[in-house]
């Protein structure tokens, strides 16, 4: 609540006058399901506690007015008709982007004032920017009252950041944000969107779920996504079928020897394909309430992602080895690479002890000290006032 006032208040501050409404979107957790969704695969996500806090009004003029309380600089004016994809480098492209979609559909969005703030980290793979987009688009949603299922609003936010900001990034994040729920993962099938909430109340059990951001941060546009992407994509051309999804995990060799001596798509093909058979796994033991036995499979995820993919870095590495020599039951990278965060499952008798086995493996390591802290499964998108 006191964030909500804030905003309101700051809004009233920059704008003069009351918001017509007050928004949020949480960042993500991914607890399995890693660079599958653009491949037509599995994820299983689930929301943060941490939000993207939007005071949205209406405008009749044309004009996009945007401010964040965690930029420095002032109000930035924008035209509607200029907005166009790769014409901004900064934060604004994120919100920008979301209108600029809106308007590309045909929804008849003619401005607005907005001022924001947001408690998910950013560059710590937890999806800052799928906030920004997913909580300016549900409030254009609603005062515009355009109708737009959740499905629909992470659609066009996707658009927003593939094309308006140029990153590849897949269709998890912004469905995450969009459509998750409290106490729960959502199992997404990417290629028909079809989503299943799955129970995941890991304190009942006596366990939690560990984030520690190692400070190390990415910028998924910067090059080295796009390139998996690309192999991915001629991964599945190879092989003749639509999406790395289309191979069956029982059919995972033969697929492989099939790429010869294309030793880089080989190994890309292998995550996909495995990585999708984890997120099942995962879900049928969620299922099955055998929740201690998923640790040992989020640990093979980041074996792939970083022997396969090759996305990981020295402090993700640092932590995982360091949190499954604590006694930690499973451990991995979770989110683009190249930094940002890993998850961390442990039993609550362990959480001080492994925490504190990381922070000091860090500072030995003279690595920047890691942020850790709980991840609760909680609520996605909603209007606050």
């Amino acid at each position: 609540m006191a964030a909500q006032q804030q905003v309101r208040d700051a809004f009233v501050t920059l704008y003069g006058a009351e918001p017509e409404g007050v928004w949020s979107a949480p960042g993500r957790v991914n607890l399995i399901g890693e660079h599958t969704d653009y491949n037509d695969g599995f994820v299983m996500p689930f929301a943060l506690p941490h939000t993207a806090v939007a005071a949205v009004s209406r405008r009749e003029d044309g004009r996009l007015r945007l401010h964040s309380a965690d930029v420095e600089g002032g109000v930035v004016d924008l035209a509607l008709d200029d907005l166009a994809p790769a014409s901004d480098r900064a934060w604004t492209a994120y919100p920008a982007g979301v209108v600029w979609a809106l308007r590309e559909a045909g929804h008849p969005v003619t401005g607005a004032d907005v001022h924001l703030a947001s408690t998910v980290p950013s560059g710590a793979g937890l999806s800052s920017s799928a906030a920004l987009e997913v909580v300016v688009a549900l409030a254009l949603n609603d005062l515009y009252d355009l109708g737009l299922q959740r499905w629909q609003l992470a659609r066009l936010c996707q658009r927003a950041e593939n094309v308006y900001v140029g990153a590849p990034t897949g269709i998890m994040d912004q469905t995450a944000s969009a459509c998750c729920e409290a106490g729960h993962a959502l199992f997404l099938d990417t290629r028909d969107l079809s989503q299943k909430q799955i129970p995941l109340d890991l304190a009942a059990e006596g366990m939690r779920l560990l984030v520690v951001d190692t400070q190390v941060k990415h910028a998924h546009s910067d090059g080295e996504y796009g390139k998996r992407r690309a192999g991915c994509e001629k991964g599945a051309a190879l092989l003749g079928v639509d999406a790395l999804r289309d191979i069956p995990y029982a059919d995972l060799d033969a697929a492989l020897e099939r790429l010869g001596d294309e030793e880089e798509i080989r190994r890309l093909v292998r995550h996909v394909v495995t990585e999708d058979e984890r997120v099942e796994r995962v879900v049928s033991l969620l299922e099955e309430g055998d929740t201690r036995a998923v640790g040992p499979v989020l640990t093979q995820g980041h074996a792939s992602l970083r022997d396969d993919f090759r996305i990981s870095c020295p402090e993700l590495d640092l932590v995982v080895d360091t949190a499954l020599a604590s006694g930690a039951l499973g451990a991995r990278m979770t989110g683009g690479g190249f930094g940002g965060s890993a998850i961390v499952l442990v039993e609550d008798a362990d959480v001080d002890t492994v925490t504190k086995a990381v922070v000091e493996t860090f500072a030995a390591a003279d690595f920047t000290s890691p942020r850790v802290f709980e991840a609760v499964p909680s609520a996605g998108a909603r209007r606050l006032v």
